[in-house]
């Protein structure tokens, strides 16, 4: 059995005893979360939300780029978010490789093609989450700039708050 086939058994699973059908789009706690990709870190279970509590937003090294901002417009333009949470961590893949250095690799790897795209690698994870930050603050398309910054800390579960 492949690991979709096992995920796709899990949901049957799951879906038999399924009550979350009415839960609004907009969601209960007015808040959108935007958090690396990472495996280690569930932010429904590190913040204690529910389905319906929040938007998460999720990429690699939980950069703030176009789409995030586009998202986090959606989510207060159209869904009524009015706070962000912003969320990286320790350890990251992306923490203390070269821009370049990932690059050439994709490019190596598609024949040539370079990606159209930043990699957004960063030197520091402080640094990366105030960046982040500004990114959101300094967005026409964001209304409400009640945004926080965070570190997870994988090594011991907490939430690090980073100064702007």
């Amino acid at each position: 059995m492949s690991v979709t086939d096992e995920l796709l058994e899990n949901n049957r699973r799951w879906a038999a005893t399924f009550d979350k059908g009415g839960l609004s789009n907009r969601p209960r706690k007015k808040v959108a979360i935007v958090s690396c990709m990472d495996a280690r870190f569930l932010p429904s279970r590190v913040l204690g939300i529910e389905e319906g509590d929040a938007h998460i937003i999720r990429n690699a090294g939980g950069v703030v780029t176009d789409d995030e901002i586009r998202s986090l417009a959606i989510s207060q333009h159209l869904l009524g978010t009015e706070e962000i949470v912003l969320i990286h961590h320790t350890n990251c893949g992306l923490e203390g490789i070269g821009e370049d250095e990932i690059r050439a690799q994709l490019r190596e790897a598609a024949g040539g093609v370079d990606p159209p795209w930043r990699i957004e690698a960063f030197a520091d994870v402080d640094e990366s989450v105030r960046e982040s930050v500004r990114r959101i603050t300094d967005s026409p398309f964001i209304p409400h700039k009640n945004v926080r910054g965070f570190v997870y800390e994988v090594e011991n579960g907490l939430l690090r708050e980073v100064e702007a």
